[in-house]
Formats: structure tokens, C-alpha cells, sequence
């Protein structure tokens, strides 16, 4: 007979490790280019208004991954939301600059116009039938469309103070305006995801959607809520960047859906749905930001920034997409990590592939050539 009084065996380190590996390998990556910096740049990316800068970008994209956060754990994906951003902002500017409707009249329009989109979104994918990503893509076509026939290449800018402040103002508190908005909208996601009924079904419905159907939640009702949400969000970041610039043309935002889902994606988000991390999807933004400051801080060509963004996108992905696998066939996760061939090749790679961008860094310090004067 066994003793039930005996104690339960603590965990492994790997086993208690493995639930936070969402947030550990961003903090990990953020830590690293940090360090690195700290090395060959210290004095100009550790600078109080380059530190700045780095919040202003990544507050841009917060809200967005907020509402992406609980898309992609619905098993969703959403490429819209470039146009849904650039849509909104500039029927905002007509309203404001053309029909001289006040700027938070035309705010609240700009909002509701979002969710408009949103709702079209998941319309279009659960009363149509048609996959998210093809969905999502064509009308990306459709909203961008439309922006550039109502502008017609004109860039609209001069807008009131309450646009600026939102895209780049400073608050009563030592974070900017657009800082505080963004980091109130991912407290609000956090809460919405732990403490609501949509969160939980959110999470349900990713980890099993005919299960979910089959006690009685309607998969698809909040499914087109997870769009709606987004699309207000793309919404918001329009009239961000739109305040960030003071000006707005049609092809505004035109790289916002890759960012934002690399963005929740290396915040430990599963693209197989069912686990979401709000704090992960915060530390993505922010990874993402510093990496791209870090490349502009060492004068590294535009192109080379976007290969170097592309190199962490594809190995977290890859990296995360190994680590899940145990959540689809049982198998895998950290301790498999040295189990297999292919597992210790997968490793190779990915350490092949962040050398690669660290030397790619430690070129760019050691070739650039100081600004002109």
C-alpha cells in the first residue's frame, strides 16, 4: 500500500520552467541585444531619448497585439489590419480637416469605423466560410482600396492637439501618452483574458473549437467579438500613428499585420491556438522595438534591418512551434530537447541562426561610418 500521507514529489526544474518559456525566450533575446549594446553603443541606445523613442515604437503596436493576442489563440489570424489602420485614419482626417467635425467626435467615428471592419472580418469568416487568412487578405485588398480612392495621393496633416497627444504627447507621468494608452490597453487584455467569460472561451475554443461548440458557447459569436476588438484596436494605432506623424496618407501602416503577429507569436502565443500570454505579447513588442533601434543605432542599411527582423520572426516561430509540439502528439518540450537528432538539429539551427545575427550586429558596429554633420 501506498502512504497518502506521503508527500507529492516536487517537479523537475525543466517541468516548472516550461509553462513561462513564452516569456523567458523574449526577456532572454531582450536581455541579450541589451548586453550587446551596452557593449558597442552604450552611449547613444542607453541615451533618455533614444529609450524613449524605443517605448513611442512599441507603444504604436500594444494595443494591436493585445487583440491579436486573443485572435491567434482562437486559432485566427487577421492581415487586415494595415488597412483597417490607414482606412480609419483617413476618414478621421476628412472629417476633421474637411467637414471640421471636432477632433473627439472624429475620434469616436475612427473607433467605430474599426469595429465596423472588424465585424465585417469575422463575418466574412464564420457566415461565409472562408479560411482567416484568405479572408483577412482580401479585404486588407478591399480596405486599402478604398483608402487610396477616398485620398486620391493627397497626405492630410496639421491635425488638433488631442490627435498629437495621442500619437506622441507626454502625460502627467514620466511615460508618453501613447505608452500609457498602450499599456492600459494590454492591462485591460490581461484582465479580459483571466477574468471574463470571453477570455476563458477564448482560450476553449482555441484548444478545442467543437468541444467548445458542444456545450452550448457559440464558437462563431466570439469569434466575430475577437475581430471586432481587433479592428478597434487597428483603429486606435491609426489615429496613434497618425498623431505620432501629424499626417496620414493611404499607405500608412503598411508592415503593421507582420509586426503584430511576430510580435504575440514570439510572446509565446500558440498559432495552434488554446494558450495566450498578455505579458509575452508585451515583451514581443518591446523585443521587436529594441531590435529594429538597436539596427537604426549602428547605422545598419534599411534592407539589413529587414533581413535581421526576419531571422528572429522565423527561428522564435520555429522555436516555439518545437516546444508546442507536445501540446498536439504528447511529445517534445524542454526536457526532449537532447532526446532525438532532429531535436539536437533544430538547436543547431537555431543557434547557427543567432550567431548569424550577432555577427550581422557586430558588423554593422564595426562598418558604420559617423552621420554627417
Amino acid at each position: 500500500m501506498t502512504d497518502a500521507t506521503a508527500p507529492t514529489p516536487r517537479p523537475g526544474l525543466a517541468a516548472r520552467i516550461e509553462p513561462y518559456i513564452g516569456i523567458l525566450g523574449p526577456m532572454v533575446m531582450i536581455a541579450l541585444i541589451a548586453l550587446f549594446m551596452g557593449v558597442v553603443e552604450p552611449a547613444r541606445y542607453f541615451r533618455v531619448s533614444n529609450i524613449n523613442q524605443i517605448l513611442l515604437d512599441a507603444a504604436l503596436y500594444m494595443p494591436m497585439a493585445m487583440a491579436m493576442t486573443f485572435v491567434i489563440t482562437q486559432r485566427g489570424i487577421d492581415l487586415s489590419i494595415g488597412s483597417v489602420a490607414a482606412l480609419s485614419a483617413i476618414i478621421m482626417a476628412f472629417l476633421i480637416k474637411q467637414y471640421d467635425f471636432s477632433a473627439p467626435v472624429a475620434f469616436v467615428i475612427c473607433l467605430v469605423l474599426g469595429a465596423g471592419m472588424g465585424l465585417i472580418n469575422g463575418l466574412v469568416i464564420t457566415r461565409f466560410r472562408v479560411p482567416d487568412l484568405i479572408g483577412t487578405l482580401a479585404m486588407d485588398l478591399v480596405y486599402r482600396g478604398f483608402a487610396l480612392v477616398l485620398a486620391k495621393g493627397l497626405v492630410l496633416a496639421r491635425f488638433p492637439d488631442l490627435i498629437t497627444e495621442i500619437g506622441r504627447g507626454q502625460s502627467l507621468i514620466f511615460l508618453p501618452t501613447p505608452v500609457v494608452i498602450g499599456l492600459l490597453t494590454l492591462v485591460a487584455g490581461y484582465v479580459a483574458l483571466r477574468a471574463t467569460h470571453f477570455g476563458r472561451y477564448t482560450i476553449a475554443i482555441g484548444s478545442n473549437p467543437e468541444a467548445t461548440e458542444m456545450t452550448g458557447i457559440s464558437v462563431d459569436r466570439h469569434r466575430v467579438y475577437a475581430y471586432v476588438l481587433m479592428g478597434t484596436m487597428a483603429a486606435l494605432a491609426g489615429v496613434m500613428l497618425t498623431g505620432k506623424l501629424n499626417a496620414v496618407q493611404a499607405t500608412s501602416a503598411p508592415y503593421f499585420n507582420l509586426h503584430v503577429i511576430a510580435a504575440v507569436v514570439v510572446g509565446g502565443t500558440s498559432l495552434f491556438g488554446g494558450r495566450a500570454s498578455m505579458i509575452g505579447s508585451l515583451a514581443g513588442v518591446l523585443l521587436l522595438s529594441m531590435m529594429i533601434n538597436a539596427l537604426v543605432t549602428l547605422r545598419i542599411e534599411f534592407f539589413w534591418q529587414s533581413v535581421a527582423s526576419g531571422v528572429v520572426i522565423i527561428t522564435s516561430v520555429a522555436i516555439y512551434t518545437w516546444l508546442q509540439k507536445k501540446d498536439r502528439d504528447g511529445s517534445g518540450g524542454i526536457r526532449a530537447i537532447f532526446d532525438n537528432p532532429d531535436n539536437r538539429k533544430l538547436t543547431m539551427l537555431a543557434g547557427l541562426i543567432i550567431a548569424a545575427l550577432i555577427l550581422l550586429l557586430g558588423l554593422g558596429a564595426a562598418t558604420a561610418t559617423a552621420p554627417a554633420a
